[in-house]
């Protein structure tokens, strides 16, 4: 599990995030949301530890991210999967070394022993005949695949990811969040997913935390979502007239 308790952040005196506190746990798909501006972005840069909070407590299964040394922090960022916004390739790198990087970086393991593992998780994302191909050479959607190859080709306990359907049509985004609720469930992985994409946030988000100006304005569920009478998430939620009628029904069914 990972614990976040009364975490502030503030960029040269200007409170961004203000005393929030929540749990992600093993198995879910966890999502971030809010307007720009909101703190969402922030936020997951500290659980990642590439910003330092000024007040509060980040725990990864009990281990307090600020509190730990060089080697125990190098240990805990193997155990983190991360997919980019974008994807985040290497354009010079062909899809095999990709995902092979990590493994070059952080193991001692054979090129036999790496090649196996690569080939699995391409497996597992359901691309094959693609190790020799590079990231131009793939679609969009191809591409998101290969970034989520990469991120769990270390076995990671905790996966993050930054908009991972930037730039995806309708169809294609679906597949990568199945893919990701999928992958999240087969390996009991903690996930939290930093989106603005309410399709996602309705189909795989069994646990919403939603900021607005730096505070937990909500938390629950994407079926608690639809019941919900807090006014600041209604608001950010139903602003499309789709949704809004989504909800309508569903309350109606729900009487």
């Amino acid at each position: 599990m990972i614990e976040v308790t009364d975490l502030y952040k503030e960029f040269n005196g200007t409170p961004v995030l203000k005393g929030i506190s929540t749990t992600f746990e093993k198995g879910k798909t966890s999502m971030i949301i809010g307007q720009s501006g909101s703190g969402k972005t922030v936020f997951l840069k500290c659980l990642l530890g590439l910003h330092i909070p000024e007040q509060g407590e980040i725990c990864f299964d009990g281990r307090n991210q600020t509190q730990l040394g060089i080697k125990a922090r190098r240990q805990l960022r193997q155990e983190i999967g991360m997919v980019f916004q974008g994807g985040a390739l290497y354009d010079s790198l062909t899809v095999e070394e990709n995902i092979m990087f990590p493994l070059k970086m952080f193991t001692n393991n054979t090129s036999a022993e790496m090649l196996k593992r690569v080939n699995f998780v391409l497996e597992r994302v359901n691309l094959s005949n693609v190790n020799n191909r590079f990231p131009a050479e793939i679609s969009g959607g191809m591409q998101k695949r290969v970034a989520i190859a990469r991120a769990i080709v270390m076995k990671p306990k905790y996966l993050f990811c930054d908009e991972p359907n930037s730039g995806l049509d309708p169809n294609t985004a679906t597949v990568i969040d199945n893919l990701i609720q999928e992958i999240t469930k087969e390996y009991q992985i903690i996930t939290v997913i930093n989106s603005h994409d309410m399709n996602s946030v309705m189909e795989i988000g069994e646990k919403i935390v939603f900021l607005k100006d730096g505070v937990k304005a909500w938390e629950g569920t994407n079926k608690e979502i639809f019941k919900t009478e807090n006014e600041a998430i209604v608001n950010f939620v139903y602003s499309s007239n789709l949704f809004k009628k989504v909800r309508e029904v569903y309350l109606n069914e729900t009487k």
